[in-house]
């Protein structure tokens, strides 16, 4: 099991990382990305000490933590600068917090995040076919969420994923320990937006592929 988009206590979370980490280690997870939410006023704060946790925790357990970062309510002309300055500051998984339907999330969010070479476009609401189609080119991954309100569309997303061949992610968005994802939600999660078994096995194989890289 595989999580790339989850929150400790450096945003909105409720753990510090040992104990985000411990909690789904007892879930068998391999790894677990931390990708708190940040804009231009606590980056500098964020990653350095999510890479720092990452460097003294991935010693001791059998869960690898991945240091990331969600990139939230950001106006869409800082996206390409705030990505690069994420990747700068150390962040493997660079997310960004998509058109969810649930909150006000400006308009134009989904594509500037595309075009500034996110890794994850977490919970994008309404996505366009052409905004899909931009992803699949640019190996933009989009979420299939777990979380209430966000998993809304999560079957428009499947859906046009399928279409644009874009490649998809089955994350938590977990905040703390009842949020986490065992592999039989994750499974419900995917097969409830249209997915076959087949294509989620992929989306696991896709997601672990991903980390090994980093």
């Amino acid at each position: 099991m595989i999580d790339l988009h989850t929150h400790c206590l450096f945003s909105d979370g409720e753990l510090v990382p040992a104990e985000h980490v411990r909690r789904v280690e007892v879930l068998g997870y391999e790894a677990v990305a931390i990708t708190d939410h940040a804009d231009p006023s606590n980056l500098d704060f964020i990653v350095p000490r999510i890479v720092a946790a990452a460097e003294e925790l991935n010693r001791h357990t059998s869960t690898r933590l991945v240091p990331g970062i969600e990139l939230t309510h950001v106006p869409p002309p800082l996206f390409a600068s705030l990505v690069a300055r994420a990747r700068e500051l150390g962040a493997l998984v660079v997310v960004a917090h998509g058109e969810t339907v649930v909150e006000p999330v400006r308009p134009g969010t989904n594509r500037a995040a595309i075009e500034a070479g996110v890794d994850i476009l977490a919970h994008p609401g309404f996505i366009t076919e052409e905004e899909a189609a931009l992803a699949a080119q640019k190996g933009v991954f989009l979420e299939l969420s777990g979380r209430k309100g966000h998993c809304l569309t999560n079957g428009h997303v499947a859906r046009l994923a399928q279409a644009s061949g874009a490649g998809l992610v089955v994350c938590a968005d977990a905040h703390g320990p009842g949020d986490f994802l065992t592999e039989e939600m994750a499974r419900k999660v995917a097969l409830g937006a249209g997915v076959s078994v087949e294509r989620y096995l992929k989306i696991r194989e896709d997601m672990r592929q991903f980390v090994m890289a980093r």
